[in-house]
């Protein structure tokens, strides 16, 4: 058969080619390509190695001299029996490329109505909505609900970043400004892997985060960036760590006479069923409670930073 080998391209990476690719490409046989490379065809044509396109299965299988042939990995499945050489591995993650790509074909003219007109108010209870259902699949242990839902969360994001790639200069931001704002901050608040901080256990990685956090924050109060739509037993919990972290008051705690987490959500439980019985929301009931901690907490911290010499 004329084809003597076959390069896959990558179609999520168009355009490149690793070193067993190059090899193949650049050795003493004629190249051609197939539809599915032309990106590959073109960007090997810029560094003068010679390509041909064809334009089918057919003409390539009716070349009489020994050739090297480019192809998507589909079109290979045309030629069996030749050597395969997969010219571009793909690295771990490269079907988030995928996810990039059919967001912005549902946004763009020509694809899908509704997704067109969605907006970051239209979106946002579905991303509370997704959370919450990744959440019961963990608690479920359940990996089949895990990997799907885990989806719909990264569809939210990918949403979002599609919406604001769409919006005026100056709130504008695209999934590649999120994921590079991510990568930074991950290297920063680990200096112990990726600067030269030296080992630290866990105790000690919690407090680096912490103190990392503060400075690149340069928040006034144990409150801010936690948030208010939290339900309100969460929002509590936070503003409690915080605080004590923060060196600042906490509620006087109740006296638990309870042996277990089992019992103390027995217990919470008894005390959400006498609640509905005389007619109060408990949820309300605890965030207004919250929201009393969070403005103390705001007035101390103030209070603090006045007192606190510059």
């Amino acid at each position: 058969m004329p084809v003597v080998q076959f390069v896959t391209v990558n179609p999520r990476l168009p355009a490149l080619l690793g070193a067993s690719g190059w090899r193949a490409v650049t050795g003493p046989r004629p190249v051609v390509a197939l539809p599915g490379a032309v990106a590959e065809a073109q960007m090997l044509r810029a560094a003068d190695v010679p390509v041909e396109e064809l334009p089918d299965v057919a003409a390539a299988a009716a070349r009489t001299d020994d050739v090297v042939c480019l192809g998507a990995p589909a079109e290979a499945a045309d030629f069996p029996g030749v050597p395969v050489v997969v010219g571009a591995p793909e690295p771990p993650g490269a079907r988030l490329l995928d996810v990039v790509t059919v967001m912005d074909r549902l946004r763009s003219p020509g694809g899908c109505p509704w997704d067109a007109e969605q907006t970051h108010s239209s979106l946002r209870g579905y991303l509370l909505e997704e959370a919450h259902e990744a959440y019961d699949a963990i608690v479920d242990d359940d990996p089949v609900a895990m990997r799907e839902e885990f989806g719909d969360v990264l569809l939210q994001v990918a949403f979002h970043a599609r919406v604001a790639a769409e919006a005026s200069p100056d709130r504008r931001f695209d999934i590649d400004d999120v994921a590079g704002d991510l990568v930074d901050k991950l290297v920063r608040r680990h200096p112990h892997v990726f600067g030269d901080a030296g080992p630290r256990d866990v105790a000690a990685v919690e407090a680096g985060w912490e103190e990392i956090k503060q400075a690149e924050k340069q928040r006034r109060s144990p409150t801010e960036g936690v948030s208010r739509s939290q339900p309100a037993a969460a929002w509590g919990a936070a503003l409690v760590r915080r605080a004590g972290r923060a060196g600042l008051s906490t509620p006087e705690p109740a006296e638990l006479s309870v042996g277990s987490p089992e019992e103390l959500g027995e217990r919470l439980l008894a005390v959400v069923t006498a609640a509905e019985q005389r007619g109060w929301d408990v949820e309300d009931a605890l965030r207004e409670a919250v929201r009393r901690y969070a403005g103390e907490l705001d007035a101390e911290a103030a209070a603090s930073s006045v007192d606190r010499p510059s």
